[in-house]
This record gives C-alpha cells, sequence and structure tokens, in this order.
C-alpha cells in the first residue's frame, strides 16, 4: 500500500478534526525546516544580500508557494488527513461544515496566496523606511527580517486560529470584517505617509526602561559594550569580525542595540498590516488550514522579496492604488456575503434578501488582473518627477 493510498484510508476511517491536526503539525515542520536552511545553511554569515540571491530566493519562495495549490487540490480531493472533510463553508451567509473538493479548494488557496502576497507590498515600503530611520546595515537587514518573520508566524497563526473560532459562532463579526477593508481602503487612498518609527510608543518604552546604545555589535540584538566595537579580518574567512572588548568597557547590564529597536517595529508593522489581511483572506474562504498556509507561504517570501523590491518598488506607481482596490473589492464581497440576510431580520421589505456569494475564480481573476494592470500602466505611465523631459 502507497503513502497516499494509506492517508486516503485513514482519512476515511479516523475522525476528520484529529486528523487536520496532523496536518497543521506537518505544515508547520516543513516550514521549520525551511527556515533552518535559511538561517542556518544559506546565511548563517551575515552578508549583504544581491540583487541576484535576491531574485533567486523570491523565485525559490514563489515556486513553493504556487506548487503548494497541487497538494492542496490532491489533499482536498482525496481527503488526506481529514482534508476536504466537515470543512467550514460559507452558504447562503451562513457557515456551515460542509465537504470541499480539490479545484474549489486549490482556487481557493491560490486567491489567498496572491491577495496575501500584494498585500505584503504595502508593508515592504514601510520596513524600507524602517531600515532606513536606524541606518541598518544592508548585511544585517536578512537577520532581522528573518526574527521578524518568526515573530509574524506566531502572531498570525494566533490571529487566524482566533478569527476562526469567532466567525464560526458569531457569523455577524464578517460584516465587521467587510467594513473594516472597505475603511482600511480609504484610508490608505488618504494617508500618504507614515509615522516617524521613533516616535513609536513602544519604541519609546523600550528606550525608556531598559538600557541602548545607538551603535551596532555586529549582527547582535544585545550588548554590554559601552562603546562601539572596532573589526578586524577574520584570517580564515576573512569577514570583518568584532575585535575583543577593551578592559573596563563592558557594563554589567545587557543594551538593546538599534538592531533589535528595528525587529520591535518590523514585529509592530506586520502586526498592524495582519489586521488588515487576516479579515481579507477570511472573504475568501473560512477554512482555517487554508487561510494559514496561504498566509504563511506569502510571508515567508516577504524577506527575499524585500531585497528586489525596495528599491524598485517606488516606481511601480500604480501598485498602491491596486491594493486599494483590492482591498475595497474584497471588503464589498465580504458584505455582499454576510449582510443580506440580516436584512430580513429588520422586515424593511416584502422581499426576501438573500446572499450574493462571488466565485472563487472570479476572485482570481479580479486580483490577477488589477495587479497586472497596475504593473502595465506603472510601466508605460512613468513619475513625471522620473522622467522630466
Amino acid at each position: 500500500m502507497t503513502i497516499l493510498s494509506l492517508l486516503a484510508t485513514t482519512a476515511a476511517t479516523a475522525d476528520p478534526a484529529s486528523m487536520k491536526m496532523w496536518a497543521y503539525i506537518g505544515f508547520i515542520a516543513l516550514v521549520m525546516v525551511f527556515l533552518a536552511l535559511d538561517l542556518g545553511v544559506f546565511h548563517r554569515e551575515a552578508h549583504e544580500v544581491s540583487m541576484k540571491e535576491s531574485i533567486t530566493w523570491s523565485g525559490i519562495w514563489l515556486t513553493c508557494g504556487v506548487s503548494f495549490t497541487a497538494f492542496i487540490y490532491y489533499a482536498y480531493q482525496f481527503h488526506w488527513l481529514g482534508l476536504g472533510l466537515e470543512t467550514p463553508v460559507y452558504v447562503g451567509g451562513s457557515i456551515v461544515l460542509g465537504e470541499v473538493t480539490g479545484a474549489t479548494a486549490a482556487i481557493q488557496y491560490l486567491t489567498g496566496y496572491i491577495v496575501e502576497k500584494s498585500l505584503a507590498m504595502d508593508n515592504i515600503f514601510v520596513i524600507a523606511m524602517i531600515f532606513g530611520y536606524f541606518a541598518i546595515p544592508t548585511k544585517y537587514q536578512h537577520r532581522v527580517l528573518f526574527w521578524g518573520i518568526i515573530g509574524a508566524l506566531i502572531m498570525r497563526g494566533g490571529m487566524i486560529f482566533l478569527g476562526g473560532e469567532l466567525i464560526m459562532r458569531y457569523t455577524w463579526i464578517l460584516i465587521v470584517f467587510g467594513f473594516f477593508l472597505i475603511f482600511t481602503a480609504v484610508k490608505m487612498a488618504l494617508i500618504t505617509s507614515h509615522s516617524d518609527p521613533g516616535n513609536n510608543p513602544v519604541v519609546r518604552l523600550a528606550k525608556r526602561f531598559f538600557r541602548t546604545v545607538t551603535f551596532y555589535d555586529g549582527q547582535k540584538f544585545f550588548t554590554r559594550r559601552t562603546v562601539a566595537p572596532t573589526y578586524i579580518k577574520d584570517p580564515k574567512t576573512g569577514s570583518d569580525i568584532a575585535a575583543p572588548a577593551e578592559p573596563g568597557t563592558l557594563s554589567a547590564r545587557w543594551a538593546i542595540t538599534p538592531l533589535f529597536l528595528a525587529l520591535i517595529m518590523v514585529e509592530i508593522t506586520d502586526l498592524v498590516f495582519a489586521v488588515d489581511s487576516i479579515p481579507a483572506i477570511f472573504a475568501i474562504t473560512p477554512d482555517p488550514f487554508i487561510v494559514f498556509t496561504s498566509n504563511i507561504f506569502a510571508i515567508l517570501g516577504l524577506r527575499a522579496l524585500y531585497f528586489c523590491l525596495a528599491a524598485l518598488i517606488a516606481k511601480f506607481r500604480f501598485l498602491k492604488p491596486a491594493l486599494i482596490l483590492i482591498l475595497a473589492f474584497i471588503g464589498i464581497k465580504l458584505l455582499l456575503l454576510a449582510a443580506p440576510p440580516y436584512f430580513n431580520d429588520f422586515g424593511l421589505s416584502a422581499h426576501e434578501f438573500n446572499s450574493i456569494k462571488i466565485d472563487p475564480l472570479v476572485s482570481l481573476v479580479i486580483v490577477l488582473g488589477t495587479l497586472a494592470a497596475a504593473t502595465v500602466m506603472s510601466v508605460l505611465i512613468p513619475n513625471k518627477e522620473e522622467n522630466p523631459s
């Protein structure tokens, strides 16, 4: 008996809920392997990430994220580990447990992945500003982003499962999500700049209650040094390493370096964007496994995407309007799905209002079409400041 047939047979006889837990465990283990290889093998030594390296890694993460669609299709089609059985689905403005086919699940996952990837673009603007404010050396930026991703995985995982529980118990929360997404789109359209990272309350609290230094001690988040280190060449590797501290220059107390302050800001930024993006993915499907996996794969590629686009993203002048339209569309999609049945409770009309569900394939086409149009327009209609002639 093959492994695949064993999975299918087990799924048919075991409790789907308990089997799905192994799907989550397996996925998280896979992510941990990816991250361990990333930091422990490919980025063990701090170095400046070149454009070629960032493009290569962006391609790798994009391939992994898109290829996972095939797993989703077969897992849901043949119910591996109970996936697709007793799964939350939208029916008439309510959420019920039903069976999801492989094709439907694959479209939902791919749509969710593209939406989350698109929304991550705006995150890159803020990260670039944070790195610029703290003057993070290029060779240390990968370390900040790596540990920022670890924190993001934990925070988003918790928020996704909390959101899943809430919408299963209180369907009206979908209406709140819909209005929130529309509000976010309006806010993005009206706000043209981001606040100064140095004025962030968390950063100010950290500086108030903990000893901080203004210099970098290599790629360390904490240091006991009181003066900036000098660097010497490692005779074995030829790379720069910090020289031993001079006698009397070490403090008994640990201090926070600007690298850790930047990490705090990156985590806060992801939390803010997660509040926007997680309701967006729930508009596509209430299935927590698809929500979780699409969200995590989109986040995993954010580091490489940052190094690719940090310098180029300003040239895509129509990207932000495209993101605004996508958020507004998803917000309207949620309202059309969740709000109409509640109108019947007010007796406003003799006509019975029914939910309007936009097909996942239509959503995928609209999201891809909006992004493609924004990219083409950015190329064909460059900024006047960039082309003064």
